[in-house]
């Protein structure tokens, strides 16, 4: 008989953090952005965009939620799999219409399960990657 611990899922208090942490590096930055949450289910735990933000970059956000969610790995590893040596944001397709990729999409993990994801975007994809990754750190 298997047990598994059970893990407490991603809150609306961590979703504030999240968003917190990247407010406060994007502002360091002079970037507006906007900041998008889901929990492990995939569902819109938090948003923020900023006045000043594309607004556009609202459903690049939550677009980059969604993929981190579904990949469940760090963007960096992600983009070096496809491209080694820099993130990128979108890629052509045949379709001619670009894939987005994550660079500022990351899942987020509690005791090593994961319990959501959190997506950046308005900034350069490096920026918003940073600002992900200072948020994911902030909540740990």
């Amino acid at each position: 008989m298997s047990t598994t611990t059970a893990v407490t899922p991603l809150t609306t208090k961590d979703a504030e953090i999240l968003v917190a942490a990247v407010r406060r590096a994007a502002e360091t930055a002079g970037v507006t952005v906007s900041i998008s949450v889901l929990d492990a289910g995939g569902h819109l735990l938090a948003f923020r965009r900023d006045d000043r933000a594309v607004l556009i970059s609202g459903e690049t956000s939550t677009r980059k939620a969604y993929t981190a969610l579904q990949l469940d790995a760090p963007t960096a590893d992600l983009v070096d799999a496809v491209q080694p040596g820099g993130l990128f944001h979108t890629l052509p397709t045949a379709l001619d219409r670009p894939l987005l990729f994550i660079a500022g999409g990351l899942p987020v993990h509690r005791d090593g399960r994961l319990i959501g994801a959190i997506g950046v975007g308005g900034g350069a994809p490096e920026q918003d990657h940073a600002f992900a990754s200072a948020a994911v750190e902030a909540l740990a």
